[in-house]
């Protein structure tokens, strides 16, 4: 049985002023509340990943509202809230505990952003032996600039994170194969 970690679907995450210009993906939050449904529907671990900012300036500072998470992903009483202030969802949580604990050795990955947090807690996952799904269509991204001043845009940078994660970290679905799969 997979758990699924929902990483960083924040409100402040759906500021481009902040993080960039441009966000990809604006379905990744729905299709997040789909896979999370389903979930929910057959009893499977859910595990919420809340990031909290030590930049007094980030919309996801614990001061702002932007730290909320989204009301699509809205918790349940029963599943877990981890917050964190780093990139990976492992770092200075009981995740991996909790995961090994319950024998759980595959996870479902869906959240904000790929490019950092959720590129970072995929990689650990990986590499602390847990079998990954990262889900392209519940995952987004922002534009970059390069250190050359070029802009990269949310598409480009979405698609070379996944690329970045696919086959050795991460096997990449999308939120029909998910449900397709899990349904059978």
């Amino acid at each position: 049985m997979p758990a699924l970690l929902l990483i960083d679907i924040q409100i402040g995450l759906q500021e481009t002023d902040y993080y960039g210009t441009e966000r990809n993906n604006p379905d990744a939050e729905a299709n997040a509340a789909i896979i999370l449904g389903l979930f929910r529907a057959k009893k499977f671990p859910i595990f919420h990943i809340q990031h909290c900012s030590t930049n007094a300036e980030s919309p996801l500072h614990p001061s702002k509202p932007g730290n909320a998470l989204h009301p699509l992903v809205s918790p349940l009483e029963d599943e877990p809230i981890f917050q964190k202030s780093v990139n990976s969802a492992f770092i200075g949580t009981p995740l991996e505990d909790q995961l090994k604990s319950k024998g759980i050795e595959e996870v479902v990955i869906v959240g904000l952003t790929t490019e950092h947090c959720v590129s970072t807690s995929t990689r650990m996952a990986a590499n602390l032996g847990f079998q990954v799904n990262l889900i392209s269509d519940a995952t987004a991204a922002f534009d970059k600039i390069g250190v050359n001043g070029q802009k990269f845009s949310a598409e480009l940078i979405h698609n070379t994170a996944l690329a970045n994660l696919k086959d050795e970290f991460a096997i990449i679905k999308d939120t029909a194969t998910v449900l397709k799969e899990l349904q059978d």
